[in-house]
């Protein structure tokens, strides 16, 4: 072996030759949570029309997660939207919550997804709720994997690419900043996507959101997305589905019954549950009674749901 030292030009023979890659563009996908009610029929609208573009972009999609449990009404104004042509409305489900309540299952085939019911006990002074998992099972997690599979063409359990950023928009009022709260702490634990709610940032509540459609929806009826036997329904909304919407009706008898009297739907639950907040069989509760607005918010989706319900 040679003692002479390399020169310059053997030098940089022998480095090895490094192709640096340049990096793939970032994909930024606009979706829509679509819940189908005021407030993210707002959005979709807005979107469509282009009036808010620093807020509302062009949606790349609209998901609806679908408990099938929703009012007639509902699914009619869903198929008015699909009607106009614009940004794709996605429908996925991950089944029948009704039917997995009855069979007490949940979307796994696992332990039930139980509803917010309220409940009592002997001695107790005032009614509780039961545990919420139905939010989390039947619709976002349905959103985020129509994400993955639809939007972004992943198989199950692959990872989102480092290049694609997900914009998810959802219909929160700023009357509503508890739910934001949420969904913000939710998200912190996704790296993958971040969520915008525009109505908030222009400062719109939902009865701004009422005044909004009025004016550029005329003639439409936007009823308020929730299951037929959600348990956060005021008397107005319960009336509302025994006068208009008798299959509706029937089936949120038919699930007030079973999670007293079925042991698959109630899983033998200590306390007695209730749709409705008087504790008393839905059939049988007076609902002729006006809530204040304290007994509304107590009551209502702001208290608890962080999610796609009553939007």
């Amino acid at each position: 072996m040679s003692d002479e030292p390399f020169t310059l030009e053997q030098v940089h023979l022998k480095r090895p030759v490094v192709r640096r890659e340049r990096p793939e563009p970032t994909t930024i996908l606009n979706v829509l949570n679509l819940g189908a009610g005021w407030q993210s029929t707002v959005l979709y609208l807005m979107s469509m029309r282009q009036d808010e573009p620093e807020h509302v972009p062009l949606f790349d999609a609209a998901i609806f997660a679908d408990t099938q449990e929703e009012p007639r009404d509902v699914y009619t104004h869903l198929e008015w939207l699909q009607s106009l042509g614009g940004p794709p409305i996605l429908v996925r489900t991950a089944g029948s919550l009704g039917n997995d309540l009855l069979a007490g299952k949940n979307t796994t085939g696992q332990r039930f997804a139980s509803i917010p019911s309220f409940v009592i006990g002997e001695g107790d002074a005032e009614p509780g709720r039961t545990q919420r998992q139905c939010t989390k099972e039947y619709k976002t997690e349905v959103v985020e994997k129509s994400i993955r599979r639809d939007l972004v063409g992943l198989l199950p359990k692959k990872q989102i690419p480092r290049n694609v950023r997900i914009n998810q928009y959802m219909g929160l009022s700023h009357d509503e900043p508890g739910r934001i709260i949420r969904v913000q702490e939710r998200f912190q634990a996704i790296g993958w996507a971040k969520p915008f709610f525009p109505l908030f940032d222009l400062e719109m509540t939902r009865a701004d959101c009422g005044a909004w459609l009025k004016q550029h929806a005329p003639g439409r009826k936007i009823p308020r997305s929730a299951c037929v036997f959600c348990p956060y329904h005021s008397n107005e909304e319960w009336r509302t589905i025994r006068d208009t919407d008798p299959e509706g009706w029937a089936r949120a008898l038919q699930i007030d019954d079973a999670i007293r009297l079925d042991a698959r739907a109630n899983r033998g639950y200590k306390k007695t549950m209730y749709l409705h907040r008087s504790c008393k069989p839905l059939r049988e509760a007076d609902l002729s009674t006006r809530e204040s607005g304290l007994e509304l918010y107590q009551l209502g989706f702001p208290q608890e749901c962080e999610g796609f319900c009553g939007v």
